[in-house]
């Protein structure tokens, strides 16, 4: 037996749906109609209810009118079901000398980070986690070949990491990878003795830390 409006705390008025011997429909306001009573058509026209309630359903979760995938690529309606609080990362976008060097490194270190593959296409990827997600792309209009985090721009890339035992996990892994330890005569306290983390740099000059507290 299906749980009726007034099990379950709601609302059981004349207009409340229930199922199996029970009150499916009203004919007028406070008197009850069992299944039998009511034939076929009040069944067909309780289905009929619910039907437009799950369309009404579909509609809200529905892309609102004129949305369109990215450029990049495929692309998924919402990114998460809560909207992002104001000043919160939208999406950071590396450009990088050689895609599939890029995919080597930042697409193993972000997946072992909790990112999912997000969008693919024949210039760039990129990987999401909650409402930001991270691009790398070889775009033709970049005007140098190698990454320099000593120039103005992006220095690094920090990374909240749980526990300190899965930093030193990342660490090892990230050399199999494309990613060289930085600092090694003083890891993992390169940033002070109270700073446990990695400072990890690839082959085409991006830094990234993985810190634990």
């Amino acid at each position: 037996m299906a749980e009726t409006q007034a099990d379950s705390g709601g609302p059981a008025g004349p207009e409340a749906v229930h199922v199996g011997t029970e009150l499916v429909g009203t004919g007028v306001a406070g008197a009850d109609l069992s299944v039998a009573e009511l034939g076929v058509a009040g069944v067909a026209g309780a289905e009929a209810a619910g039907a437009e309630v799950a369309g009404a359903q579909a509609a809200e979760s529905a892309p609102p009118d004129g949305y369109q995938p990215t450029p990049y690529g495929s692309s998924s309606w919402p990114f998460t079901a809560e909207p992002a609080p104001t000043g919160a990362i939208h999406h950071v976008e590396l450009w990088v000398p050689n895609l599939d060097k890029a995919i080597t490194s930042w697409g193993w270190l972000l997946t072992a980070l909790g990112y999912r593959m997000f969008q693919d296409w024949p210039g760039g990827r990129s990987w999401q986690a909650g409402h930001s997600y991270i691009v790398v792309e070889q775009s033709p209009a970049r005007t140098a070949s190698r990454h320099d985090r000593c120039r103005p721009g992006l220095n690094h890339l920090a990374f909240h990491v749980e526990r300190r035992e899965l930093v030193d996990e990342l660490t090892r892994e990230a050399q199999l990878h494309g990613w060289k330890l930085m600092f090694a005569d003083q890891h993992p306290f390169a940033g002070g003795p109270q700073h446990y983390a990695a400072y990890l740099e690839n082959s085409d000059g991006y830094e990234v830390e993985l810190v634990a507290h």
